[in-house]
């Protein structure tokens, strides 16, 4: 088994690298971002355990770009931090389990082989419609070659359309799996949050895909087409 960490603090590394190598790992450390993507890109491991502070690329960084890479060893991502929201942003980044500093070797190396128990998980499904893909995973959506800059609000519209393709979602339908039946907003705002992904998966390129229906609410097309007239909204 062949584990790769990336860690800045030499004697954190020198602790790891000892203790995993007495479990019988072959470990490779390295002490920078931009060093710990290369090297997971280059060579295939069992599990990667990644600090999150480390220079050149943090943890949520290369965790990203590994997956959107297509690499799916499985990630425990070390952090010092203690706010929920920096725990769940490694695991949206693609990180498959986190450990707060201080810990216990023992608990370090517990997690690992559970981990590599586990093993790498299947890629996820990129959705698509025409040239419009999008990646639940990796948070990252496309028109064509185009990464789209999307709110997370507008992402989750567009995983909803994506999961449905050709079929017609009421504004009812819309609110209740993008927002939830508590949402108290406004009354509009699917139709806002519409125009919003309009303008940027559509209008750009010149084509209509995501389009009204009257009275029924809203479809996106399985192929787009092109734009002849610019109506608002």
């Amino acid at each position: 088994m062949r584990i790769l960490v990336a860690e800045d603090d030499v004697r954190m590394a020198a602790m790891l690298r000892r203790g995993l190598g007495e479990d019988g790992y072959a470990v490779d450390v390295v002490g920078d971002g931009l060093e710990a993507l290369w090297q997971a890109t280059e060579v295939e491991y069992d599990a990667i355990v990644l600090d999150l502070m480390l220079p050149g690329a943090d943890g949520f960084e290369v965790c990203r770009r590994l997956r959107q890479a297509n690499r799916w060893a499985p990630v425990l991502l070390l952090t010092a931090r203690t706010d929920v929201r920096d725990r769940i942003t490694g695991l949206d980044s693609g990180a498959d389990d986190y450990l707060a500093k201080p810990f216990s070797f023992s608990e370090l190396a517990a997690r690992l082989r559970a981990l590599i128990r586990r093993g790498s998980p299947r890629r996820p499904t990129v959705l698509s419609a025409g040239t419009l893909r999008l990646d639940p995973a990796a948070r990252l959506a496309w028109r064509e070659d185009t990464v789209l800059e999307l709110s997370a609000k507008e992402f989750a519209l567009l995983e909803l359309f994506l999961r449905h393709p050709g079929e017609v979602l009421s504004r009812a339908r819309i609110l209740e799996h993008v927002w939830d039946f508590a949402y108290e907003g406004v009354s509009n705002v699917v139709d806002q949050y519409v125009a919003y992904l309009r303008r940027k998966i559509d209008r750009p390129f010149g084509i209509e895909q995501l389009e009204t229906v009257r009275g029924a609410g809203y479809r996106l097309l399985a192929n787009a087409r092109s734009s002849t007239v610019d109506v608002a909204g």
